[in-house]
């Protein structure tokens, strides 16, 4: 349920109800907006009919309201105010839309270097790429571990750029929280529980990926694993799902942006290279994410996308992620929207 605090509540008021939940054995989660204040409360069991009534009771609160879904901390009732996180000179939601770029995997320090400083020349504001990559097959590709961190680092360095990279176990949590900016949960690792746990637990962004076949509420019932723990920093990603469909890698649901948006304060990235797998469908999957309302994109690029260790075919060339940058500004403006790359260099 959700307490709504009226206009003039004071703030002893607030906490006074938070600390009557304690009391209860509840969590309350509170939500500061520009007029008034809402408390998300979980944890409830059965025992508790009588809760409502006593919290209509208590002074400062104007309503109480049971919520049906069952996600809560990332549920816009609970939140009715959308959330933006912060990275670096990066703001993921609100007005601006951030591009994420970079290759799907390090393999060299020169390929991740050369690649960062053109996604960035270009209009990207965030370096992406895996030091460390969940693959379906044990003979693929499987990263440079630790070693790409640090090659990871140095792009930063040498680009100014926030890095995303992903985690794969609760034990890499810490090393790679040194090295990335934003750590990313991948679609495989969804519902790795004590990975959500885990990143909930550290105090840097997190970026969810929906997991291969999940549907919406699976999606967001595991963000509120990380969101539990404590993390308010929390960015939702797109990347397609599996259906019937074969002639591409998975089907782009693009409808979720607009509808995680209706359902979910939190923000939503989009990934066209996993949701379809073919580089030629990114740029139009892409500008389609952004005009449904996406917070941003990530994309895979690669300086020879034909040689690459990994997910070369859905890759970009230089010259194809310069091109859908000078189309993805039309869309941008016509959203009413900015660019994050030229907001943080203003």
């Amino acid at each position: 349920m959700i307490v709504i605090m009226k206009h003039d509540a004071s703030e002893q008021n607030v906490n006074d109800i938070m600390a009557r939940l304690t009391e209860l054995g509840l969590r309350g989660h509170r939500s500061q907006g520009e007029e008034r204040t809402i408390i998300g409360v979980v944890g409830i069991k059965p025992g508790f009919p009588e809760l409502r009534d006593k919290l209509e009771m208590m002074s400062g609160v104007e309503d109480v309201i049971p919520v049906t879904k069952p996600y809560k901390l990332s549920n816009r009732d609970f939140h009715p105010f959308s959330s933006t996180v912060k990275v670096g000179g990066v703001t993921i939601g609100g007005n601006e839309v951030v591009v994420m770029a970079g290759p799907c995997a390090v393999e060299t320090e020169k390929q991740l270097i050369d690649t960062a400083l053109f996604v960035h020349s270009a209009g990207a504001s965030i370096l992406r790429g895996g030091a460390f990559k969940p693959s379906t097959s044990p003979y693929s590709f499987r990263g440079l571990g630790k070693e790409g961190l640090i090659f990871l680092a140095r792009a930063r360095e040498e680009t100014g750029m926030p890095v995303v990279t992903e985690v794969l176990s609760p034990e890499d949590v810490d090393l790679v929280a040194e090295y990335a900016d934003i750590l990313q949960v991948g679609a495989r690792n969804m519902q790795n529980f004590p990975l959500l746990d885990a990143v909930g637990k550290i105090n840097k962004p997190v970026m969810l990926k929906r997991g291969l076949s999940a549907t919406v509420q699976e999606w967001l019932l595991a963000a509120d694993y990380i969101l539990d723990q404590g993390n308010s920093q929390l960015i939702l990603c797109e990347r397609g799902i599996r259906t019937f469909e074969t002639a591409t890698r998975n089907t782009m649901d693009i409808s979720s942006i607009p509808l995680i948006h209706k359902l979910s304060h939190l923000p939503v990235i989009a990934d066209p290279s996993h949701g379809s797998g073919k580089w030629y469908l990114v740029t139009p999957l892409a500008l389609a994410s952004v005009a449904a309302g996406a917070d941003g994109v990530m994309i895979e690029v690669h300086p020879d996308p034909d040689n690459a260790l990994k997910d070369g075919p859905q890759s970009l060339t230089f010259e194809n992620f310069a091109l859908l940058m000078k189309k993805m500004d039309p869309v941008i403006n016509i959203m009413g929207r900015k660019l994050a790359h030229q907001a943080a260099n203003k």
